[in-house]
């Protein structure tokens, strides 16, 4: 299982996921296994790893985590492109180096944390107050100077944030505790501007400004930099590592005690590397693991089995959804530029075996919408005006609607439609996705029973990125800007709809793969990100569902969680889950405010 997403501006969210990647794997003490002894954390080096020895730390004081890092580390340097766990870009943010927001999973709220509050001061400008207690773990304390440098980075050299700067003119400190962010005139884009201060992790400008100076301002050397005893803001410090695992114990001066009134329970939180999911999934099951990110197939049976495991939800699909894989079509391809015969695709498709076979039941009932079935998303869409709209899985229904314009069966039962064969048209995804393949194995063989023939293609994931954004494919499967952000759902909309911008057929395009076109859904997503009215949005997105729902550019065949926080409570205990009453959402006790997890579990 992966989620990937080759849309280049603001899908910041990606799991860095590498499944299979050789490593040896290492198993974490039982929980009954006598406690170790700690060793002090080792000296700082750079552009080559710390010699370390292994280093055990006691059970009771330790958090097993996997699903992250799949891998050795190769270093913790955010500028480099691929850090290892905690410094990941996009995810176990707030571990170490922090963010200025938490985004809540459960309510879409951007939660205080290095920021304490902001405002729109105008339709320009975001003022932001930071924390004045914040402080990074060599003492200094944290300014607006450290955010401001910290987004600047993103402007000076091409590295995640960048992207950012597409819609931000400046970024300037008033007094130690007050930010502005002003938009860019050009392209004033609230949403965005939102999505970036609960996405950046802020570095200390007295540290990389000297790393800078040090490698002559040269990016490519800048990002051979170890940085293996990283100066963060957050509640750890990077303890020990080697190629079986990586290990952060708790700063014990952290300065969030006053903001979450205590230290986080776990003292270590060791993320063990293994090396597929099979191995982790073993480990977890017995206890060796307390949070796993990682997919685990037909999860009920670990529980029925008698072992301590819970998921957030606990009943079918377990997993709250975060993202919505879907297939997009060539809109230039005869036969799939016709919307009738793309909707017979769609009522074709059984999506309940989508969910059984490809995602263990994970998936909840489809709902095709351009909006998650979400208390974040849900409120802005009027569900009674696009209900007529929606699909579900109905073969007959599609049979009489290719009957109704025409598209008649040859001998060899597929539909002709105006002189043009339907099929066989190929639709593709990357080769060992196993969840994807078994989902579109389901849409070829549900198309057929309409007399439209469609063959699936597996090719290796850099054939499926070139075909996906130079438009060389048939249909296509891709999850449109996934993951949880304040710019949900107007990110997934603009991925899927939004035509500006995007390089025809046969050259590079980063969203619309399908390249669809219609005006008025390019300017509902343009007006969107400056509307605040909730009434006046939900109109909007309501009509804009109606033109995806009538043009259908692609359809969702699964939702998925945006991240899979699976707990075993052998060690640990008090894990978030619904209805408990904390809004504490699944975000694996590491990212945004899931955070708030380890200041609630106990042994």
């Amino acid at each position: 299982m992966r989620v990937k997403s080759a849309a280049k501006p603001l899908i910041a969210l990606l799991l860095s996921a590498a499944l299979f990647a050789g490593c040896q794997s290492v198993q974490p003490p039982s929980v009954s296994e006598p406690q170790g002894t700690v060793d002090p954390p080792a000296a700082t080096t750079q552009n080559e790893p710390a010699p370390q020895t292994n280093k055990e730390t006691p059970r009771n004081e330790t958090l097993y985590v996997n699903g992250l890092q799949w891998g050795p580390p190769t270093n913790f340097n955010l500028l480099s492109g691929n850090p290892a766990f905690p410094v990941n870009y996009g995810n176990s943010r707030e571990l170490l180096y922090e963010t200025l927001f938490m985004v809540n999973q459960l309510d879409g709220a951007l939660e205080p944390l290095l920021g304490k509050s902001y405002e729109w001061t105008d339709d320009a400008t975001l003022r932001i107050e930071l924390n004045a207690d914040a402080k990074w773990s060599d003492g200094k304390p944290f300014t607006a100077d450290d955010v401001v440098y910290t987004y600047e980075l993103g402007k000076k050299y091409d590295i995640n944030w960048s992207s950012f700067w597409t819609y931000i003119q400046e970024v300037k400190a008033d007094g130690a505790q007050d930010v502005e962010i002003k938009l860019n005139p050009d392209n004033p884009n609230k949403l965005t501007v939102l999505d970036s201060i609960e996405l950046i992790p802020m570095l200390p400008k007295h540290i990389w400004e000297e790393i800078e100076k040090k490698n002559n301002n040269d990016l490519t050397a800048i990002r051979k930099e170890i940085n293996d005893n990283p100066v963060g803001t957050g509640a750890y410090k990077l303890h020990f590592y080697n190629d079986q695992k990586i290990t952060i114990i708790r700063d014990d001066n952290y300065w969030g005690q006053k903001l979450f009134g205590k230290l986080p329970a776990p003292k270590y939180i060791t993320h063990v590397i293994y090396k597929d999911n099979a191995a982790g999934d073993l480990a977890f099951k017995s206890g060796q693991v307390d949070v796993s990110q990682q997919f685990i197939p037909q999860v009920w049976k670990m529980w029925e089995g008698g072992a301590p495991v819970k998921t957030y939800l606990k009943d079918a699909p377990y997993y709250l959804p975060g993202s919505m894989p879907s297939i997009f079509f060539n809109l230039s391809k005869a036969g799939l530029d016709n919307a009738d015969v793309r909707r017979a695709i769609a009522m074709s498709i059984n999506y309940d075996k989508i969910s059984e076979l490809a995602m263990s039941g994970y998936s909840a009932p489809m709902q095709p919408s351009l909006t998650l079935n979400s208390d974040a998303e849900s409120k802005y869409m009027d569900q009674n005006a696009i209900k007529s709209l929606q699909w579900t899985t109905d073969v007959e229904g599609a049979n009489a609607l290719l009957d109704s314009i025409g598209a008649t069966k040859g001998k060899d039962g597929i539909r002709v439609l105006n002189g043009t064969r339907l099929g066989p048209f190929e639709i593709e995804c990357p080769y060992g996705w196993s969840d994807w393949n078994a989902a579109l194995e389901i849409v070829a063989q549900s198309a057929k029973a309409i007399g439209i023939e469609i063959r699936t293609k597996f090719p290796e994931s850099p054939v499926w990125t070139n075909d996906l954004q130079t438009g060389k494919f048939d249909i296509i499967m891709n999850t449109p800007a996934g993951g949880v952000s304040p710019s949900q759902p107007w990110n997934r909309a603009m991925t899927i709809m939004y035509s500006k911008g995007v390089a025809p057929l046969g050259e590079m395009a980063f969203w619309n793969w399908g390249r669809y076109q219609n005006d008025r859904a390019d300017a509902i997503i343009e007006e969107i990100p400056s509307v605040s009215d909730e009434a006046k949005l939900k109109e909007l997105y309501t009509e804009l569902n109606t033109i995806w729902l009538t043009d259908i550019p692609s359809i969702p065949l699964m939702y998925r969680p945006w991240v899979f926080d699976t707990v075993n409570e052998s060690v640990w205990k008090g894990f978030p889950s619904e209805g408990d009453g904390t809004n504490i959402p699944p975000q694996i006790s590491m990212d945004g405010a899931g955070i708030k997890a380890l200041y609630q579990i106990h042994n």
